[in-house]
C-alpha cells in the first residue's frame, strides 16, 4: 500500500495555486492527517471525511487508506466514534455494490473494485479477527458497522471468511450473542450474516446449532408473531434450514431438544381464515416452515432419524395440523401443494402415520376420505400441474411399505355389493384409460405402487374385470391395458402403461400368461423393439418394450404353448437380433430422463412433457436388467450346447494362440504401469510449479489493477505535456504488464505440457482398461507390479 500511495503522490503532485484539489488529492491529505496527526480529534475528523468520500472515491480511499484505517482499528480502539468511521469506510470500499456516486465518476473502471479490496484485506487473516473482536463492543457505533463489514467481506469471499471464523477463538460465539441483541437492526443484520455464514459448511452449522441457535431463533419467531410475523420470521426459518439440511447431527440435536414440538404453533390457522386471508409474507413464512418439516423427514436422511421424527410429529399433533391445512378452504394453491408434499413425507414408510392419514375425512357432503378427494384432483386435467404431481407423490408415500394400504386400494377395484360411493380404485381406473395422457401416466404410476414388493396384490389385481362395451363380455384389467397400449397414439400414455405392466408382470408368471394371450401384444412389442427410428424420446418407448419382452422370458412358466421361454428367446434373436435387443434395453439407463428420475422419489418437473420415467420403476429396471440378460444368455447356451470340453482340435489350437497373446499383453502391462508411475510423478511436479506461478500471478494482478485504475484517474495529468513523473509511472506500468504477460505465457506453456501429460496418462489408463486391468489413480509402482503378477 505504501508503494501505491507514493505512486499516486508522484503522479498527482501538489495542487497548483488557486486550483480546486481533485478527489485523489483530498483523499491523500486526509490519509496523511490520519497517519501523522498526534491529536485524536484531528484523526477522528479525517476519518469522518474519508467515510464521506469512500462511496464516490472508493478506489482512492482504498488504495491510499486501507493500511492506515487498519492501524486506527488497532491503536485507537478505545474511541468508539473513530472506530465506527473506520469500519463504515472499510465496509464501503469492500462492498460488491456499485454506488450511484461512484458510477458517475468512474465510468471507465471495468474491474470489481470491492472484490479486489476484499481480497487484499483478508490476505492477512488477523484483519478479520480484528473486526470480529469489535462485536464484543456494545456501543451501537461500533457493533453495527462491524456486522455490516463482516457481511460485506462474506459476500465476496465466503469460503475464506468461513475458514477464518472457524479457527478464530470464540468467533461463532460472538456472532451468536447478536441474536439476543435488543436493538433489532443489529439482530436482523446478524441473522442475514449467519444465513450466509452457514451455507455449505457443516462444521460451522454444528457449532452454531450447539451455541443454542434453535432456542434463540424460536424466541425471535415467537416475539415476531410466528407465521403472521414479518420477514424476520422468514430469515429465522432460512437459518434453521441451513443448519438442518444434509446435517444428520443437527437433525438429531433438533429432535432430541424437543424443538419439533415448537413447530406445531406455526400451523395453527385462525377460524376466520377466509376473512383474514394470506398476506404474501405469511405465504413465504409458511413455505419456509413446511420446508423445515420436510428437511427433518426427507427420504435422503437415515431411516432411524426419519422414523423417530415422524413419530414425534404425530405425538406433537403436527401431522393433524398439516391435515387440517390440507382440508381447509381458502389456502393458496402453492401452499396447498407444498402441504401435500409435506404430509406425504411425514407418513412415508410409517404405518401408524399412514393409517392416521387413511382415516382423515374431507368436510364434503357426503364426507369422503381425504385420499379420494386428492386423487380426484390428480386425474382432473384442469388442476395445476404442480398440484397433481404433489398428489401423486403423497399417494406414493401413503403406499410405501404399506401392505395394508396397497390391499385396500386393490380391494376397491374388485366387485362389491356394499360399496356404492366413489373409490380410489374407480378414480385410478378412470384416469388409466383417459383421453388426457397425463392422467393416464399419473394413474399408471399410482396403480403400480400398489404392487411394489407385494406379490399377493399382483395376483389379486388379475381378478379385476372391466366391461368395455355394453353387452360384451368383461375383460381383465391387464388385458385392457395391453389393448390400450396398442391403440393409444400418445407417447406419455404408452410409457405409463408399460411401466405399470412391467411392475405387474415382474415376479408374476400368472400376469405374464395373461399378457401373452392378448392378441397382438407380443407382435406390438417386437415391432417397437426392432424399430430403427428415434424421435421425441422414442428410444425410451422402444427400451421399455424390450424390457417387457425380457420379463416375458424371465418370468415365463411355459404355460402358453406358442410363447415358451425358448420360443421367445428365439423370437428375440431372429426378429430383433441379440445385439440390437441389448442396445435397445440399455437405452433406458443411458437416457437423461432415467438419470433424473432415479435421483429421488419425488417427481420434480417444470412441464408435463418431462414426465416419462419414475423413481420406483428405475429401481425395478436396475434390479431386473441383469436378470433378463442372464435369462436370455442361458437360453442361448442351452440351444448351442457349446462348452470348452466340446471344442475341436482346431478350436483348441486357436484358444492356445489367444492364451499366448494374453501372456504377451500381460508383459506389456507391466511396462505400461511403470510408465504410468513416472508420468504421475512428473504430473505432481508440474502442478507444484503451476501453483507457485499462480500465486505470483495473483500478486502482480492486484498491483496491475490498482496501477491501471490510478492511470485512469490521473488522465488529466497525463494529457499535460512535459509531465515527467506521469511518464516512473507509465514506463513502470508497461514493465509490469510485460512481466505479467511473460508469466502468463510461462503458465500457458506449463498448462499445455500438463495437458499433454494428462492425455498420455489417460491413453495409458484406457489401454490398461481395454486389456482387462483395474486402474486406480495413485497406484504405487510396487502395487502395480504385484497386481500384474497376479494377472
Amino acid at each position: 500500500m505504501e508503494y501505491f500511495r507514493s505512486g499516486l503522490k508522484s503522479v498527482l503532485g501538489a495542487p497548483a495555486p488557486g486550483t480546486q484539489p481533485t478527489g485523489a488529492e483530498t483523499v491523500e491529505r486526509l490519509v496523511s492527517r490520519v497517519s501523522t496527526s498526534t491529536l485524536l480529534e484531528d484523526r477522528r475528523d479525517a476519518c469522518r471525511a474519508l467515510k464521506a468520500l469512500s462511496r464516490k472515491y472508493r478506489l482512492e480511499v482504498g488504495a491510499q487508506g486501507m493500511d492506515v484505517l487498519r492501524q486506527v482499528l488497532e491503536l485507537d480502539r478505545s474511541d468508539c466514534e473513530i472506530i465506527g468511521y473506520c469500519l463504515d469506510t472499510l465496509c464501503n470500499i469492500t462492498s460488491k455494490e456499485v454506488f450511484e456516486e461512484e458510477s458517475e465518476s468512474n465510468l471507465n473502471i471495468k474491474v470489481n473494485v470491492g472484490e479486489q479490496f476484499t481480497e487484499m484485506f483478508i490476505k492477512n487473516a488477523e484483519n478479520v479477527t480484528l473486526v470480529l473482536s469489535f462485536l464484543e463492543e456494545y456501543d451501537f457505533r461500533v457493533r453495527w458497522p462491524a456486522v455490516k463489514l463482516l457481511t460485506s467481506l462474506l459476500a465476496s469471499k465466503p469460503k475464506e471468511i468461513q475458514d477464518v471464523i472457524l479457527v478464530s477463538p470464540m468467533g461463532v460465539s460472538k456472532l451468536m450473542d447478536l441474536l439476543v441483541e435488543s436493538r433489532e437492526v443489529i439482530r436482523n443484520d446478524a441473522l442475514l450474516l449467519l444465513i450466509n455464514l452457514t451455507k455449505s459448511n457443516a462444521n460451522i452449522q454444528k457449532i452454531v446449532a450447539f451455541e443454542n441457535a434453535f432456542d434463540r431463533l424460536f424466541d425471535v419467531i415467537r416475539e415476531e408473531g410466528f407465521t403472521d410475523g414479518g420477514i424476520v420470521v422468514e430469515d429465522c426459518m432460512l437459518l434453521m434450514l441451513n443448519l438442518l439440511k444434509n446435517n444428520t447431527s443437527n437433525i438429531n440435536f433438533f429432535k432430541e431438544g424437543s424443538y419439533i414440538q415448537k413447530l406445531a404453533p406455526m400451523f395453527i390457522l385462525p377460524d376466520n381464515l377466509e376473512e383474514v386471508g394470506w398476506s404474501p409474507q405469511k405465504v413465504s413464512n409458511m413455505h419456509c416452515v413446511l420446508q423445515l418439516v420436510r428437511t427433518l423427514v426427507s427420504p435422503t436422511n437415515p431411516v432411524q432419524i426419519v422414523t423417530s421424527c415422524q413419530k414425534t410429529m404425530r405425538n406433537a399433533n403436527l401431522l393433524e395440523a398439516l391435515c387440517n391445512i390440507l382440508m381447509a378452504s381458502g389456502v393458496p394453491a402453492d401452499i396447498l401443494t407444498e402441504t401435500i408434499n409435506t404430509v406425504g413425507e411425514v407418513i412415508r414408510g410409517n404405518l401408524t402415520n399412514q393409517e392416521y392419514f387413511a382415516g382423515v375425512m374431507a368436510p364434503s357432503n357426503p364426507p369422503r376420505p381425504a385420499i379420494v378427494v386428492l386423487l380426484m384432483s390428480m386425474v382432473n386435467e384442469k388442476q395445476p400441474f404442480t398440484l397433481r404431481c404433489a398428489v401423486l407423490y403423497c399417494f406414493q408415500c401413503f403406499l410405501f411399505k404399506n401392505e395394508i394400504g396397497q390391499e385396500q386400494v386393490v380391494q376397491t377395484l374388485l366387485p362389491s355389493s356394499t360399496n356404492s360411493t366413489l373409490t380410489t380404485g374407480q378414480l385410478l381406473c378412470g384416469g388409466l384409460f383417459s383421453a388426457d395422457s397425463l392422467s393416464c401416466w399419473f394413474s399408471s404410476v399410482a396403480l403400480s405402487h400398489t404392487l411394489i414388493e407385494n406379490p399377493a396384490q399382483r395376483e389379486q389385481l388379475l381378478r379385476v374385470l372391466l366391461a368395455t362395451n355394453l353387452g360384451s363380455q368383461p375383460v381383465s384389467l391387464l388385458h385392457q391395458c395391453a389393448v390400450f397400449l396398442q391403440q393409444t397414439t400418445k407417447l406419455q400414455a404408452k410409457i405409463g402403461i408399460l411401466m405399470l405392466l412391467a411392475m405387474w408382470m415382474s415376479h408374476c408368471p400368472q400376469a405374464v400368461q395373461v399378457f401373452l394371450n392378448v392378441p397382438g401384444a407380443m407382435a406390438f412389442l417386437t415391432a417397437q423393439t426392432s424399430a430403427s427410428e428415434f424421435d421425441n424420446n422414442e428410444e425410451i418407448l422402444q427400451g421399455l418394450c424390450a424390457f417387457l419382452m425380457g420379463l416375458c422370458v424371465a418370468f415365463n412358466d411355459n404355460s402358453v404353448q406358442n410363447y415358451s421361454k425358448e420360443n421367445l428367446s428365439q423370437l428375440i434373436e431372429k426378429r430383433v437380433g441379440t445385439e440390437t435387443y441389448c442396445t435397445k434395453l440399455g437405452e433406458i439407463s443411458r437416457h437423461e430422463v432415467y438419470a433424473k428420475a432415479a435421483k429421488q422419489p419425488q417427481i420434480r418437473a417444470k412441464h408435463s412433457s418431462e414426465l416419462l420415467l419414475e423413481f420406483e420403476f428405475c429401481k425395478l429396471f436396475k434390479a431386473l436388467e441383469p436378470v433378463i440378460i442372464k435369462a436370455l444368455g442361458v437360453q442361448r447356451d442351452l440351444s448351442n450346447g457349446m462348452s470348452e470340453l466340446s471344442l475341436s482340435e482346431h478350436e483348441n489350437a486357436l484358444l492356445l494362440q489367444y492364451k499366448e497373446l494374453i501372456r504377451d499383453q500381460d508383459k506389456k502391462l507391466q511396462d505400461v504401469h511403470k510408465s504410468l508411475s513416472n508420468l504421475q510423478r512428473e504430473n505432481q511436479d508440474l502442478k507444484g510449479q503451476i501453483e507457485e506461478l499462480r500465486q505470483t500471478n495473483s500478486q502482480l494482478h492486484d498491483q496491475n489493477t490498482l496501477l491501471k485504475a490510478q492511470m485512469q484517474l490521473s488522465g488529466t495529468a497525463v494529457a499535460e505535456p512535459g509531465n515527467d513523473k506521469v511518464k516512473q509511472l507509465e514506463a513502470e506500468l508497461v514493465e509490469k504488464d510485460a512481466e505479467l504477460e511473460r508469466l502468463r505465457k510461462d503458465q500457458d506453456d506449463l498448462l499445455e505440457l500438463l495437458t499433454d501429460q494428462d492425455t498420455k496418462l489417460n491413453a495409458f489408463k484406457n489401454r490398461l482398461k481395454e486389456l482387462g486391468e483395474t486402474v486406480e489413480d495413485g497406484d504405487s509402482e510396487d502395487n502395480s507390479a504385484g497386481s500384474d503378477n497376479e494377472v
